[in-house]
């Protein structure tokens, strides 16, 4: 049975996968800030009060874990607030920092906190956006969130570099334009359908595909 743990679990993206891996027979831990009664139904194991930002938060989290196994690390949590040139002042500014610290430096500090308890053979997904991909940047504007999107898809780089003689995979995922409370329910696609192929991205991952950036649909996605 694998064991995949997902940050950002009560809401939108994490919420639904763990509804789906918990359908197709994984232990699922849902970590998250605040638990919501969506996930409360679910019947799966949750850890909450952590905030991914925090280190103290993850050493607790680490210590509730001691002597687990975690085959397959998802990094769902984020936010996104929109900011443009000619409107960047000091609330502007906070705002960018907070996507930072949540969207690009979290990551790195989750997987380094639980890395110990994956496997040889073990993967992590780091949910990022095609936002983050400067080839791909035709729009302009949301400089918060393009830029945190950006140094995440580094640093996972990094750690599939880092984690390969271990045995552990990395894999960067873009969801599509997903239709949750973070979008204000504006999209392209519904979130069940994202999860499933974030999923397929996932169980397809292996050690040689490492550190590449996909869409959920399979699409390999510039830099």
């Amino acid at each position: 049975m694998t064991t995949i743990l997902i940050t950002g679990a009560n809401r939108g993206i994490g919420l639904e996968m763990c509804r789906q891996c918990k359908a197709r027979g994984d232990t699922v831990i849902a970590v998250c800030r605040k638990r919501s009664s969506e996930l409360d139904a679910l019947d799966v194991e949750i850890i909450d009060s952590v905030d991914v930002r925090q280190i103290a938060d993850l050493q607790a989290l680490r210590h509730a874990l001691d002597g687990r196994q975690i085959d397959i690390l998802m990094h769902v949590a984020g936010i996104l607030s929109k900011q443009t040139l000619g409107g960047i002042d000091a609330q502007a500014v906070g705002q960018i920092h907070l996507q930072f610290d949540t969207n690009a430096i979290a990551p790195l500090l989750v997987t380094q906190a639980l890395m110990d308890l994956i496997p040889q053979g073990g993967k992590i997904g780091i949910l990022t956006s095609r936002m983050g991909s400067i080839a791909d940047n035709d729009s302009g504007g949301n400089y918060g969130y393009r830029m945190s999107k950006a140094a995440v898809n580094a640093a996972g780089k990094s750690l599939a570099v880092d984690l390969k003689p271990r045995g552990i995979s990395v894999a960067l995922l873009h969801p599509g334009f997903v239709r949750t409370d973070m979008t204000g329910h504006q999209g392209l696609i519904d979130a069940d359908a994202s999860v499933r192929g974030l999923l397929a991205r996932i169980d397809a991952l292996t050690l040689k595909e490492s550190g590449s950036f996909w869409h959920q649909n399979g699409e390999t996605l510039p830099w």
